[in-house]
């Protein structure tokens, strides 16, 4: 899965992620590969993403994300 981060100041690929951990807006859920199409506002919170087995994580304040045949584009303000 490809993870791309949008924020005012830049845009940011992750590319490989196996799976993200996102705050929404009505409680914490996961996307795996071959998720399901969605759309979900996000709160302040911890975005997780594992990349080639390790963990890593990015504050976000709040934004939407969109994922879509095995891609995950997060809008934040940081």
């Amino acid at each position: 899965m490809t993870l791309t981060v949008l924020t005012p100041e830049k845009a940011t690929t992750i590319a490989d992620v196996s799976s993200v951990l996102l705050p929404g807006s009505s409680g914490q859920f996961q996307v795996l590969k071959g998720h399901a199409p969605l759309i979900s506002s996000l709160t302040q919170g911890v975005v997780r993403y594992v990349q080639e087995g390790k963990t890593q994580e990015l504050e976000v304040d709040g934004g939407v994300v969109r994922v879509e045949r095995d891609e995950i584009s997060i809008t934040i303000e940081q």
